[in-house]
């Protein structure tokens, strides 16, 4: 079903509507285009933000061939629909554990276990994995996470043996240990796990050493500190035990159900259109909230809905190929 839209006189408007008495969430009442690279939002609970365009999230053009094997991420909130899906959906697995007779076993990978949580595809899996260590209700260094010390050694070594002897965690905790594994796993051609995750979180863990990874801790720094211990995480997600797979995803899907609805509105700032899109994300992927031009003074409103039709287009395209891509993934490597 195709969104309806409403053009305002002073500013360009565009928002989904919702009744009051469905939702808590603010919704965007206004956002318009300032000067220096500054973008005005107001909530419909009279919070108003100023944003600084040059540090929002920008869209790069989209490739329909690259798509057919990388996901498109954008760093938006969840939707309020999406943990009320979430809620229902943690209840039917309840029910269904409670009366199937017969044990069906627990996920074997990270990836399955938040899936059956989750649901959704790639971008729900690594912005509900974002938001979990960003609010810290995911700490990758819990003591459960932490490996037994022990003399033993299989006879004869076994390659997981020599690659995680020195992991204090399941994970690779150290930055020049996690660096090493990222190495060899690429020169063996074996990322699979961090398909999806976005070339500037991996270009920023490569970067940063561990001294630079204390100071960012010590100051508080848990944005920038979340995508680097998402790929710590994903290099170590084929050596968790069943146990730390079990404690992940109950962390994940406790902090997804007590999400802060009342977040920051998301804007990602797409530059072929000269647009700040407000975006959200739902249990069928990304979904747009409101649009803002910054041209919006001197282009005709037949351009500002000729670029709507484009946006609206780019974003189910968009959504439908990494659905593409995730059902693929999902046949094809992560299993069971």
């Amino acid at each position: 079903m195709r969104t309806s839209w409403f053009i305002a006189t002073l500013a360009l408007s565009l928002y989904v509507s919702v009744s009051v008495g469905q939702t808590s969430k603010p919704s965007i009442s206004e956002m318009r285009w300032g000067r220096d690279f500054k973008l005005h939002v107001k909530l419909s609970n009279d919070t108003n933000y100023v944003m600084d365009v040059r540090a929002l999230h920008h869209a790069e053009e989209f490739n329909a061939e690259d798509a057919k094997e990388a996901t498109t991420y954008y760093p938006v909130n969840l939707d309020e629909e999406f943990i009320e899906y979430i809620k229902t959906r943690k209840l039917k697995i309840d029910e269904n554990t409670k009366t199937d007779t017969v044990p069906k076993g627990n996920p074997k990978t990270l990836w399955s276990a938040l899936h059956r949580t989750l649901g959704g595809g790639y971008v729900h899996f690594v912005n509900s994995l974002i938001y979990s260590l960003e609010s810290q209700q995911l700490n990758l260094y819990d003591p459960i996470m932490k490996r037994p010390v022990t003399t033993w050694k299989p006879k004869p070594k076994t390659k997981t043996w020599k690659r995680t002897r020195n992991w204090v965690h399941y994970i690779p905790s150290d930055q020049k240990l996690a660096q090493v594994e990222y190495k060899r796993r690429k020169k063996e051609k074996d990322l699979q796990d961090l398909q999806g995750v976005p070339t500037e979180f991996i270009e920023q863990f490569l970067l940063i050493t561990q001294k630079e990874y204390d100071e960012m801790l010590a100051q508080g720094q848990r944005m920038q500190l979340s995508k680097i211990d998402l790929v710590r995480l994903l290099l170590g997600a084929k050596y968790l035990g069943e146990h730390q797979i079990e404690f992940i995803q109950s962390r994940v899907s406790s902090s997804v159900l007590r999400y802060n609805i009342s977040n920051l509105p998301s804007v990602i700032i797409f530059d072929d259109y000269n647009a700040a899109v407000a975006m959200t994300l739902d249990n069928t992927g990304y979904k747009i909230d409101y649009v803002v031009f910054s041209d919006q003074d001197t282009i005709s409103s037949e351009e500002q809905m000729h670029r709507i039709d484009k946006i609206e287009a780019l974003i189910i395209t968009i959504n439908e190929a990494n659905d593409r891509v995730f059902q693929r993934r999902l046949s094809t490597y992560y299993g069971s």
